[in-house]
């Protein structure tokens, strides 16, 4: 399970040169409406094993929660289900608001 740290996504999202990511966040719509890294889609925990058609098995996925337990758990489960390029944000929204964004709520 590949781990990317939030400074390294936020460099990433600054380089228009790599190829695209889709930014899965996959909290309850409440936590998302508080607080999101832009250009992430809602798609929460318990609605990913019905909605999988949705998602692009030939991009890169980045799992996003609030701390990082939900994503690792959703990123292992697209993994076992023949997702091959799947990253885990390590400290989720909470890390990100702390080290790139300070104007993003916490909670």
């Amino acid at each position: 399970m590949h781990q990317l740290l939030v400074t390294e996504l936020a460099e990433r999202l600054r380089e228009t040169s790599k190829k695209p990511i889709f930014l899965l966040d996959v909290r309850e719509p409440w936590e998302y409406e508080k607080c999101h890294i832009a250009g992430s889609v809602l798609m929460p925990m318990q609605t990913v094993p019905e909605r999988l058609q949705e998602l692009d098995d030939e991009a890169e996925i980045i799992c996003i929660c609030h701390h990082g337990s939900r994503s690792m758990q959703v990123a292992l489960f697209l993994e076992r289900n023949g997702f091959t390029k799947v990253v885990n944000l390590t400290g989720g929204v909470h890390a990100w608001a702390l080290q790139v964004d300070s104007t993003m709520p916490q909670y």
